[in-house]
């Protein structure tokens, strides 16, 4: 699926998906990746939900860029069905204050591109 939005100022714009790719900037994807408006981490080495861990998410709550944005959401594509991760693999998000919304993989990008365009400080974390 295309994936349309008038301006991404510069920003990361998540431009298709597909079950097997997410395509950032014309860019495509064919792993799992974290989305990030002003940066993209392709090494977040996630094969598919059922083998999400805690420290797949201590990624997210450790990265440099991901710190320093003062993040306000951040999406997890849970891939092409949706599912509810245990509280205790995203304790860590929890306790710095970072609030967690699962959805499809396909649902999380469109969620981005809207949040991202209003300037909010969202981070995607796309399970391919």
């Amino acid at each position: 699926m295309k994936l349309h939005l008038t301006s991404a100022e510069n920003n990361n714009l998540i431009t298709a998906y597909d079950e097997s790719y997410i395509e950032v900037n014309k860019q495509r994807h064919t792993k799992s990746i974290i989305v990030l408006p002003q940066q993209l981490i392709t090494d977040w080495d996630v094969a598919d939900f059922a083998h999400l861990t805690e420290a797949h998410i201590a990624v997210i709550t450790e990265h440099k860029a991901i710190a320093e944005l003062k993040v306000e959401v951040v999406l997890l594509g849970t891939g092409t069905k949706h599912h509810f991760l245990h509280p205790k693999i995203y304790q860590a998000l929890t306790a710095k204050g970072i609030p967690l919304e699962c959805m499809t993989t396909a649902a999380a990008c469109r969620t981005y591109n809207i949040l991202m365009s209003e300037g909010r400080n969202v981070v995607a974390a796309l399970i391919v």
